[in-house]
This record gives C-alpha cells, sequence and structure tokens, in this order.
C-alpha cells in the first residue's frame, strides 16, 4: 500500500503556478531518489574499484582460461620505442593496436614521471597497490548495489512504476514518434508542456535496458567469476561459456554502463541541470510550458 502511495504521489500536481504557463509536478517518488543515489555511488566505486583489480592483469579472454602465453583480443600494456627510448602505452583489440600513452597503459604518478598502468592511479581505488583492498571495495559495493537493486525492482513491480513511468506506450513504439525523438534529441531540443512531464520513449529504452538487462548480466557474470558461486551454480558457466569470458562480459557491459552514465550526466546538462537535480533530490520538478505558436 505505501509503495503504491509513494508512485501515486509522484505523478500527483502541484497546482501552485511557479510563474504564469509553468507548473511544478511531483516527478521522482522518495524511493526511486533514495536508490538513485545509492545506486551513483555503487557504480563510481565498483567502476573505480574493478579498474584496480584489472590492473593486476590487464587482458581479456574468451573461454574458461587466461594467463600470459595465451592468445588475448583486448590487451592494455606498454612497450619501449627503441628509437626515443619512450615507455609507450599500447592498447590491442584484435589485430589491431594504438597509442593510448597518458590514458592506458603508461599514465603519469604524483611526481609525473610515467608509470606503467593499464588505468591511471586517479581512476581507480585504491590509487596504489593493494588488490586485496580493490577486492574487498568491490565485493562491498556490489552487495550493496545488489540489495538497492532488489529494493528498486521491488518497488517498481508493485507500485506501477515500471508499468506507468518506464513502460513505453502505443503511441512512443510508432516509428515515426521514435524517429521524430531522436531527430529533436539529435538537435537538444527539449521536451515541453504535457511532453516534458514523462519520459520520452528514448529514455524509457535506456532506462529498461540498464535495469533489465545491464545491471542483470553484470551481476551474473560477476558471481560467475566466482569459484564458490560457480561450484553451487554450474550452469552459469553455460551461461557465459566460461569464467573468462564472463569476466570478458562483465567488463564490456561496464563499458556500456559508463557509456550510458555520460549521455545521461549529458542529458541532464542540456535539459536543465537545476531543474533536473531539483528533481531528483527533493523530487519537484518544472515542467516547461509549450513554445508560444
Amino acid at each position: 500500500m505505501a509503495m503504491r502511495e509513494d508512485s501515486r504521489a509522484a505523478a500527483a500536481v502541484d497546482a501552485t503556478p511557479v510563474s504564469p504557463g509553468r507548473e511544478i509536478i511531483y516527478r521522482h517518488s522518495l524511493t526511486v531518489r533514495i536508490t538513485h543515489w545509492i545506486n551513483v555511488i555503487c557504480f563510481a566505486l565498483l567502476l573505480m574499484s574493478g579498474l584496480a583489480i584489472f590492473n593486476y592483469h590487464p587482458a581479456l579472454y574468451w573461454g574458461n582460461y587466461g594467463y600470459s602465453g595465451v592468445p588475448a583480443f583486448i590487451v592494455i600494456g606498454s612497450t619501449v620505442d627503441l628509437q626515443t627510448r619512450r615507455v609507450v602505452g599500447i592498447t590491442r583489440i584484435g589485430d589491431v593496436s594504438f597509442e593510448t600513452t597518458g590514458v592506458l597503459g603508461v599514465s603519469s604518478d604524483a611526481n609525473g614521471r610515467p608509470t606503467r598502468r593499464a588505468f591511471p592511479s586517479w581512476l581507480t581505488v585504491p590509487s596504489g597497490p593493494g588488490l586485496a583492498l580493490a577486492r574487498d571495495w568491490h565485493f562491498l559495493m556490489a552487495w550493496l548495489l545488489m540489495f538497492n537493486g532488489l529494493i528498486y525492482l521491488l518497488f517498481g513491480l508493485f507500485s506501477g512504476h515500471f508499468r506507468h513511468d518506464l513502460a513505453p506506450t502505443a503511441e512512443q513504439m510508432r516509428p515515426r514518434h521514435v524517429l521524430l525523438d531522436i531527430w529533436n534529441h539529435l538537435r537538444l531540443r527539449r521536451p515541453r508542456g504535457d511532453a516534458d512531464r514523462h519520459y520520452n520513449v528514448l529514455q524509457k529504452f535506456a532506462y529498461l535496458a540498464v535495469v533489465l538487462v545491464l545491471l542483470p548480466v553484470m551481476v551474473l557474470s560477476g558471481l560467475t567469476m566466482s569459484p564458490a558461486v560457480t561450484a553451487a551454480l554450474p550452469f552459469l558457466f553455460d551461461l557465459f561459456g566460461g569464467r573468462q569470458s564472463a569476466r570478458t562480459i562483465h567488463f564490456l557491459t561496464a563499458n556500456l554502463l559508463v557509456l550510458f552514465a555520460l549521455v545521461h550526466v549529458a542529458q541532464v546538462l542540456v535539459a536543465g541541470a537545476l531543474n533536473q537535480m531539483r528533481a531528483m533530490i527533493t523530487g519537484r520538478y518544472v515542467v516547461r510550458p509549450e513554445r508560444a505558436s
């Protein structure tokens, strides 16, 4: 009952006008706001600790085994340029190699000296050596993310949040509508009036893909890398094609989530950072009026 009331409150409209032609709606429920910010913290620390773990063996394989001498299809490393004697960061994907000095493979330490690391120290937790500490952070945040995600999932299912707020309507699924929405995004044109009250179809597609596809894949592929879990649930090997395949899928899915986060932040800035942040902190959102014809 509390969840349903929370969801209904999110759709309620505050009749107090902000200025002529504008109004405030209660857009995000308390549950959505709390789980959102917990996810932000968890994902940031998961990413940074995961990169620290990856630095200890910066290569990705397919199958069940991966170690030095076995061909890897993604490698982040370094080499020495024989002519300049300079340490160069090299990233290889398949048979294609390209220099990534300063970003991947080789970066500067606190004293400005080049150091061989797949990912720079400012992007990892811990910033220095400490595989055990990185794993502790990673596992702690992973369990917190799973618990938080379960709360959000149950809330979304039983409150009607998924059905009312995230499920695309029949009108939104029309090809003409989808193409128009894509065109508006390319033009950086923000929605107004009634369209500004709800998520657009591209937002709904993106959020559903994250909630129902990317995050479950992240969790399951992460569990597949645990010998204790796969001993109890050996079907995970068949699901992901082996422990090393699961590690590769885990890494690539994390990159897709980073891409989603970057696009999400960019869209928040384009759509009005103050209004969007206020809505995710207080729940209240100012609807932009329709343009005068």
